[in-house]
């Protein structure tokens, strides 16, 4: 997929002593010498010293985000008590400096992407202009302005910028630009009172669905502007419906007490199925199954084709899709911070393995994930995670990090115990 918009920090969590991840369950003689070695190679490990990794440090205040792109750490970060911000670009490994920029308008930074060969600093706007979230585009081997707009940004297949406003919605609120210079290509009138939904495809958001105030839905290119098609989907019960979604090709409205789900085609609104789900208030992808959030808690799950109810298990918070497995944390761990993590089987619900308890830093749709826990005598423990096969590869122990982490190919960002990032290179 093409570079998308990072959300960064709010990765926060205290000390906890958890043992190492526990293997697949399996069964016989076999699997049990298995894990009598397991847990002697654990207690060699806990008491043999990890290496240290060198680090490179960036300087950083309290309100700073990084992230990293390839060779490059992006640092942005506020400047002393004023609404000024600055962009800073260094290159890995050896923290050589390459440029440092002011963002042009007062507000608040909270996150970088890329798309192509143009980078994008996204905030909100606060100065005496107006209000509102902005994007700033800036050359990324110079830092050098180009242009800076109204709106949020995502990633179109082309490469290019579509751009819309949650606090203006007025005509001009909704269009797409060219990357390299924020030229319009097209643009929508969009009303009070509507709301906007994005489809995400392989390679960037490819589909806009616009639900007007008065309950027409209309289905758009996102890289052209066509209009696909429209129409008016009323709810089973009357009304128009309470929740509209995309789930991967089709769009999905909730209504009703108790709740009932409709699925459509989403590039021409055609009915495919629809099935009770009581008490449902979200849908999302698992796979070859939906799942079905609800204020109570748990997962339940319908086929994706029919609607027909699958499997269901109250003892899962956050369910998602990985390869072609199901990645579940448990609800009992619910929380910031890390959280007990398990893997399942799509079209059953089964167990499949157990990973532990970890906080993703990376998450990968198609290969290890990167997890991180405190270790008990200080630091992070880092670790791959294997959700394909089940299973748990330490890393590392990196003794200066205490948090705040995010991770790219081959490196690892966290926040130091002095309050600057760290950047450390994982082990292969």
């Amino acid at each position: 997929m093409t570079d998308a918009v990072i959300d960064l920090g709010e990765l926060r969590h205290g000390p906890e002593r958890d043992p190492l991840p526990r293997p697949p369950a399996g069964r016989g003689r076999r699997t049990r010498a298995a894990l009598v070695a397991l847990l002697v190679l654990v207690g060699l490990a806990a008491s043999t010293p990890y290496p240290r990794r060198a680090a490179v440090t960036l300087s950083a205040s309290a309100g700073a985000d990084a992230v990293v792109f390839d060779d490059v750490v992006f640092l942005v970060e506020p400047l002393g008590a004023t609404r000024q911000w600055r962009l800073t670009a260094t290159r890995l490994p050896d923290g050589e400096p390459l440029w440092r920029t002011s963002l042009p308008a007062e507000g608040r930074y909270w996150g970088v992407a890329r798309s192509g060969e143009t980078l994008l600093a996204i905030g909100y706007e606060t100065g005496p202009d107006g209000a509102g979230t902005l994007t700033v585009a800036l050359d990324p081997q110079t830092g050098a302005y180009r242009w800076q707009q109204p709106g949020r940004p995502a990633v179109l297949p082309d490469g290019g910028i579509l751009l819309w406003s949650a606090e203006d919605q007025a005509v001009g609120a909704l269009r797409a630009v060219d990357a390299c210079c924020g030229t319009v290509r097209w643009q929508a009138s969009v009303a009070a009172g509507a709301d906007l939904t994005l489809r995400d495809g392989d390679h960037g958001v490819d589909r806009v669905v616009l639900v007007r105030a008065n309950g027409q839905v209309e289905v758009r290119d996102a890289a052209t502007g066509a209009v696909l098609t429209r129409a008016n989907l009323p709810a089973p019960h009357g009304g128009t419906p309470r929740v509209l979604q995309v789930v991967a090709d089709l769009l999905v409205t909730v209504d009703g007490a108790p709740s009932v789900i409709t699925a459509y085609g989403l590039d021409r609104l055609d009915q495919r199925w629809r099935t009770p789900a009581t008490g449902a208030t979200y849908v999302s992808e698992c796979g070859v199954v939906f799942c079905l959030e609800s204020a109570s808690g748990g997962r339940r799950t319908i086929d994706a084709a029919t609607g027909e109810p699958r499997w269901e298990d109250d003892h899962w918070g956050w369910v998602w899709p990985h390869t072609d497995r199901l990645l579940a944390t448990a609800q009992s761990s619910a929380g910031p911070g890390t959280q007990e993590l398990v893997v399942l089987d799509p079209p059953t619900g089964k167990v499949l393995a157990k990973l532990g308890r970890w906080e993703i830093v990376r998450y990968d749709a198609d290969g290890p994930l990167i997890g991180v826990r405190p270790h008990p005598d200080g630091g992070l423990l880092v670790a791959e995670l294997d959700v394909r096969d089940g299973t748990v590869r330490v890393l590392d122990v990196l003794r200066d990090a205490v948090g705040d982490c995010r991770a790219a190919t081959g490196v690892l960002l966290c926040r130091r115990r002095d309050a600057d990032f760290g950047l450390w290179r994982l082990p292969t």
